[in-house]
């Protein structure tokens, strides 16, 4: 974590707005609602828009689980967000993902742990955190089996979780119990 306590503060239950509660019911019918939703309550109207866009990368992309969060994995690390990356580590995990196949992520493109497609993802994910553009030879490789949706959705990916990692920082958004560090 880049702050040790919030810049912004985690709403406990007895903060949240009546808005906020609305849109934190199906987190709370679950029993956990993370840190993040927990700050982004303090700001509703936010929330609930960037929610549905959220959703999409989350569930509705065109990636698979596996290459969604290579990418995340790879942009939060990049971000140096150790909330991210510790969320998504759980997900990686839960999706089959060995800790060894996740620290490959960390190495980099030039990775031997993993395909040459994900290897792809990597290097894409990469030019677009220093460059905000994948430059031709890696948008070439990636058509050679994505679709137009697809690297729409990737470019996506690495932009919102982008967006993410800056916010997860900048408020200080403190880790949910249990979350993994960098090293795992």
């Amino acid at each position: 974590m880049r702050l040790d306590k919030p810049r912004i503060n985690a709403l406990t239950d007895g903060e949240l707005s009546d808005d906020a509660k609305e849109i934190l019911v199906p987190m709370m019918k679950q029993g956990r609602v993370f840190n993040i939703f927990r700050t982004l309550a303090n700001y509703p109207a936010l929330m609930r828009r960037w929610m549905v866009f959220a959703n999409h990368i989350l569930g509705k992309s065109t990636l698979s689980v596996r290459e969604r969060e290579i990418v995340i994995l790879r942009i939060g690390y990049l971000c140096k967000s150790g909330y991210e990356w510790g969320q998504h580590v759980l997900i990686a995990r839960h999706d089959g993902m060995s800790d060894e196949e996740i620290r490959c992520i960390q190495e980099g493109p030039e990775t031997q742990g993993l395909s040459q497609h994900e290897k792809l993802l990597l290097k894409a994910t990469d030019e677009l955190h220093a460059d905000a553009f994948i430059c031709d030879d890696t948008w070439a490789s990636l058509k050679h089996t994505y679709n137009d949706k697809q690297m729409m959705d990737l470019v996506f990916s690495v932009g919102q979780y982008n967006l993410v990692s800056m916010a997860l920082n900048c408020f200080g958004v403190q880790a949910d119990k249990g979350l993994p560090g960098f090293d795992l």
